[in-house]
């Protein structure tokens, strides 16, 4: 038996999913799991990149635990966070995450060097303060870029760990703001621009490419060698490579962020995407997923923190238990990082309400925002979608699913839940020869794995 491993990473949790091909089904069995989040340290958010990296190779070593050793292994994180190396391939300082406010001052400052029009017009990347070209834009103010040799995102840096070699990928490269969305490469100009460091930035490659196989060490410390292929290295992508999507519909990937949007074979730079703040980013074959960032399950996930980690269904009660109590932006800064979730709902909305009514407006707000969303993506591509389909670990949430449908009015569609791990494996098994395409991969998912229509 061929064994794959997908080690899928996110914000808040990591987990390591074997998958191997058996009567005409992709077979899947989680191996490992573990929790993720950010440190603070010296006032700022960090990851534990060594913290990371000893979770991957735990996760490879249960492999051969319990006798399933994979021949190919590929590694999915979210976007944007990267690490840069010195000369001698030593991280420096931190690694950053996203949600760390040092990027308020990189932001005006690389606004005034070439405005965010022009970015949009030559990467189709929508704004947002976290993007790596305003993080490597405050490294650069600081003076930590003039020190590095190389710009690694995190799982390009987890698989150098791993192998020894270099190589970045495409799909997570494209979430930076500096790829050209036509030549698909980076933009020598914006970089010019902005005086970064053009050796930092190493060639790219697509899903599906041998990165190389595991170091002497990692071969000593895991009892086995595997060769890591690069599956869409974004989360998001490899999520969305494994929706069984009919025609031309859209999806939403639902998880700490809701990602909405629609396959397309180029980009859209035009000024009402602009301003609807889409975003164009990487998928295999230099394809585009145009979609929209939506702040997601993170709202719910804090409002959950906050209330004693309770039961997801626990809060589906709640919210269903009382009435409408107000829309809020979801996508409002003001819901990025802040010290009490609830009470900044509860300015937003200007009113006081109980614990429930804060559960309702999360809900409530989230199907609204998939609605709204929706009717650009309509607008925009000239086109009328009559099914979405919500992928990942949202598309558990019933009450949510309902919502959405009444909100839209579309037929839904839910599932594969671990739909991230799913595309991570079958871009591995492309890559290997073991499938021939993703339209093979996308029908053998569909027979392999849970999708159900909601019913309102």
């Amino acid at each position: 038996m061929k064994y794959f491993l997908a080690i899928d990473i996110g914000a808040s949790s990591g987990r390591h999913i074997i998958g191997w091909l058996g009567n005409g089904k992709l077979q899947t069995e989680e191996i490992y799991r573990f929790s993720n989040g950010t440190d603070v340290k010296n006032g700022h958010l960090i990851w534990d990149t060594k913290r990371l990296f000893r979770e991957v190779v735990t996760g490879l070593k249960k492999a051969r635990t319990v006798g399933k050793v994979p021949v190919y292994v590929g590694i999915d994180t979210w976007a944007v966070d990267y690490a840069l190396l010195d000369g001698k391939d030593n991280l420096i300082g931190e690694m950053y995450a996203y949600r760390d406010s040092r990027t308020n001052e990189a932001v005006r400052a690389v606004h005034s060097k070439i405005s965010f029009e022009e970015l949009y017009g030559r990467t189709g990347v929508q704004f947002q303060p976290f993007n790596t070209v305003y993080q490597l834009y405050a490294d650069k103010m600081s003076g930590k870029a003039d020190k590095a040799e190389t710009m690694l995102m995190l799982p390009d840096y987890l698989n150098f760990l791993l192998t020894g070699v270099k190589i970045q990928e495409y799909t997570n490269a494209t979430s930076t703001g500096l790829i050209n969305a036509s030549s698909h490469g980076w933009d020598s100009e914006i970089i010019s621009k902005l005086c970064l460091p053009e050796k930092i930035f190493n060639a790219i490659s697509q899903p599906g490419t041998a990165v190389g196989g595991f170091t002497k060490e990692i071969q000593a410390e895991t009892g086995y060698n595997a060769t890591v292929i690069l599956p869409a290295t974004h989360d998001t992508a490899s999520a969305v490579l494994a929706a069984p999507i009919d025609g031309c519909s859209p999806y939403i990937s639902s998880g700490t962020w809701s990602l909405l949007g629609i396959e397309q074979p180029e980009a859209h730079t035009d000024n009402g995407s602009l301003k609807a703040n889409y975003s164009n980013e990487g998928s295999i074959n230099f394809g585009v997923r145009y979609q929209k960032n939506i702040m997601g399950l993170w709202l719910l996930q804090s409002v959950r923190k906050e209330l004693g980690n309770p039961p997801f269904e626990t809060l589906a009660n709640m919210a269903e238990s009382c009435p409408f109590a107000g829309l809020i932006d979801v996508n409002d800064n003001r819901f990025l990082a802040p010290d009490s979730m609830i009470e900044e709902i509860k300015k937003a909305l200007n009113k006081d309400f109980d614990d429930a009514s804060a559960v309702r407006t999360v809900y409530d707000s989230l199907a609204q925002s998939y609605a709204d969303a929706v009717k650009e993506i309509e607008a925009y591509t000239g086109k009328e979608y009559g099914t979405i389909n919500i992928i990942g670990g949202g598309s558990r949430d019933g009450l949510l699913n309902k919502l959405t449908a009444k909100a839209t009015g579309k037929r839904i569609i839910t599932g594969p839940t671990e739909a991230t791990a799913i595309g991570n494996i079958v871009m591995q098994m492309i890559g290997a020869g073991e499938l021939n395409s993703l339209e093979e991969a996308r029908n053998i998912i569909k027979k392999s794995f849970n999708i159900n229509e909601v019913e309102i």
